[in-house]
């Protein structure tokens, strides 16, 4: 797979377990276990509250201090 530092996250959902990011036409899943043990245990409302950077390919949890980039995660499906 070919990753490319340029690609921004355009919709991102969390349903259920899983984190749902969409970036130009393709759209990725990942279980929150696989990724973040953070994320895998905190609450709806923690998990719900999250922040695009402003470069478009970060998001930030700021109640529970977590961070993942697209890049970082396109690199666990490579």
């Amino acid at each position: 797979m070919n990753i490319s530092s340029h690609q921004e996250i355009n919709l991102i959902q969390i349903k259920g377990e899983h984190l749902i990011l969409q970036s130009g036409e393709k759209v990725y899943s990942w279980r929150l276990a696989d990724i973040s043990k953070k994320l895998s245990q905190a609450t709806e409302s923690e998990r719900n509250n999250f922040q695009l950077s402003p470069s478009g390919y970060g998001i930030h949890w700021p109640q529970i201090d977590e961070d993942l980039s697209l890049h970082g995660l396109l690199r666990l499906i490579a």
